[in-house]
């Protein structure tokens, strides 16, 4: 194995890195240049990062159900893994309270963990058709369900929304920022990832041109049968969906955060591109090489803590007002953050704490099972 000691695949927290890089630079570099042009940094990681986070949370969800438990071992490992989707989801909440700009991906990404749960009892020749079906269903749903749906209310769900659960379940599931019901297609896409020998090269260099494929061929098509105009328009992205009140014409859309088949499979497809890659490399390195990128991308295997603390860096208490001059600040400060973290061989406090239910969950003077891809 070409990993750390504690039998991480080093790749997945490089994966995991990139994509807190990425969310950090949407949220603080410019979407177009003056002359109108996407920037480079939201070509590349406008809609693509989030995304990344979201398949590599399926990924996540794999490795923890990897163990085939049945019973009461199942149940509990169950209640363990829900208990924490509610302590992300709650953090989710609290973060969305402040005033920020972003929009906040917690209590969505809980609320993933939870739905996707079922799922992780099938295989791969199940997950697999089932995730190609999801992309191209899920958002024919929405399309159909949101119009008869209360308009959202706000950017991030927030606890003052527990006031109003239905408006709340309404938003997490098909009209937020990041509805649920669509992006289960990215945790399916991660199960079916995490199902796999993430080890064998040949394998990750066909998932690799597998996902670079589909994304080109997605945007491609995309392209020759959506609207140019309404495509240049909204290139920067949505805001979750298509409009609710929109013509069938939106789902032809490939734009960031438009939750269309074309924007699910493009970014699906990217993702995997960037998981496989990400995996070779630690896989081609030598293990002393392998040790210097665990540092270095340290920040991976910390995203939840250090997401957390890029979301209060961006109140104007903590940190002066954001310009696209100040995402190198960010960048140095997590980074050195995550590399520490992986020198002093200790979690990040909210990873900690957010795995507490999973690990008491655990059967009695059970150890964890080792294996070399427990990315968690």
């Amino acid at each position: 194995m070409t990993g750390t000691r504690s039998g991480r695949l080093v790749g997945l927290d490089v994966a995991r890195c990139l994509a807190l890089l990425g969310m950090v630079a949407t949220h603080v570099l410019d979407e177009r240049t003056p002359a109108g042009d996407l920037t480079t940094a939201q070509w590349l990681a406008g809609g693509r990062a989030s995304a990344l986070f979201a398949v590599l949370a399926g990924v996540s969800l794999a490795l923890m159900t990897r163990e085939p438990l049945r019973g009461r071992p199942l149940a509990l490992r169950t209640l363990g893994i829900a208990v924490r989707a509610l302590l992300i989801g709650g953090l989710g909440l609290l973060l969305g309270g402040l005033e920020t700009g972003i929009a906040i991906i917690l209590t969505y990404y809980g609320v993933l963990f939870v739905l996707g749960l079922p799922f992780t009892l099938l295989g791969v020749r199940w997950l697999l058709p089932l995730t190609v079906a999801w992309v191209a269903l899920a958002p024919v749903v929405s399309h159909l369900v949101r119009p008869h749906l209360p308009e959202r209310g706000f950017d991030s769900p927030t606890f003052e929304q527990l006031a109003d659960p239905g408006q709340l379940a309404s938003e997490l599931l098909l009209t937020g920022y990041y509805p649920v019901v669509p992006w289960l297609a990215y945790l399916l896409a991660g199960l079916v990832l995490g199902r796999l020998d993430l080890r064998d090269t040949s394998l990750l260099g066909g998932l690799a041109l597998g996902g670079l494929s589909v994304a080109v061929l997605a945007t491609q098509v995309s392209r020759s049968l959506a609207d140019p105009a309404v495509a240049s328009e909204n290139a920067t992205g949505m805001y979750g969906t298509t409009p609710a009140d929109g013509d069938w014409d939106w789902l032809l859309l490939v734009a960031p955060h438009s939750a269309t088949p074309f924007d699910l499979a493009q970014t699906i497809g990217s993702a995997v591109l960037v998981i496989a890659l990400c995996l070779l490399v630690e896989r081609l390195l030598p293990r002393p090489a392998t040790a210097v990128l665990a540092v270095l991308f340290g920040a991976g295997a910390a995203t939840l803590t250090l997401y957390s603390l890029h979301v209060v860096m961006r109140t104007e208490a903590v940190w002066p007002p954001e310009e696209p001059s100040t995402y190198l600040a960010h960048v140095v400060v997590l980074l050195a953050i995550g590399a520490a973290l992986r020198l002093l061989r200790v979690r990040g406090p909210l990873e900690a704490a957010a795995s507490l239910p999973v690990r008491l969950a655990r059967r009695p003077g059970r150890p964890a099972p080792q294996r070399s891809g427990t990315n968690r």
